[in-house]
């Protein structure tokens, strides 16, 4: 059983997370940073081939049955979904092997478009992730919790009135280098 340290809170045991992937049809690996759910469902039929999407996480078990139904009418509620969450970056899917694991297992469906779509949907994630990580940078959408002023509050502090207490010290700092002249 390989473990995996990825942050000092968090560890991921690939070999369980990699036997769930060859074992379920539908996966639901989410993101509770970005809101969102990579949904994998490997069922295919004459009609309809693996599918893999980047969905909104949804609220409870219940509401990504129904989801999937709608997405999949032409298949049958599945028995079971294993829902794997990811507590860290989505770049470490990949350094973890588990990604290659994922597209392995849709390439095994023989459908090269479906695994052009696990590479868009990564591409996705990524992309979504800097997004976040931008946001919270500049504050967009966050808030401290300690009450820290952001910028635009630091900039409104600064303002002109205190140019004009540096001006009045400025004859000061004059006096005192006329003093050291010869």
């Amino acid at each position: 059983m390989r473990e995996v340290l990825l942050d000092t809170d968090y560890r991921i045991d690939v070999s369980e997370v990699n036997r769930n992937i060859d074992s379920a049809e539908v996966i639901a690996l989410y993101f509770p940073l970005l809101r969102r759910t990579l949904l994998m469902d490997l069922r295919t039929n004459d009609v309809d081939s693996a599918m893999i999407r980047v969905v909104p996480m949804a609220n409870t078990p219940e509401e990504r049955f129904q989801s999937l139904v709608k997405m999949r009418p032409r298949f049958r509620k599945p028995d079971t979904i294993v829902i794997i969450p990811w507590p860290k970056y989505v770049p470490s899917i990949a350094d973890l092997g588990i990604w290659d694991h994922i597209v392995r297992r849709y390439a095994e469906t023989g459908s090269p478009e479906v695994v052009r779509e696990c590479e868009r949907c990564f591409a996705e994630l990524v992309k979504l992730e800097r997004e976040e990580i931008h946001r919270a940078i500049t504050g967009e959408n966050y808030e401290t919790m300690w009450g820290q002023p952001g910028i635009a509050e630091v900039e409104a502090l600064v303002g002109d009135d205190d140019d004009d207490d540096f001006d009045e010290d400025d004859d000061d700092i004059e006096d005192i280098f006329e003093d050291d002249e010869p």
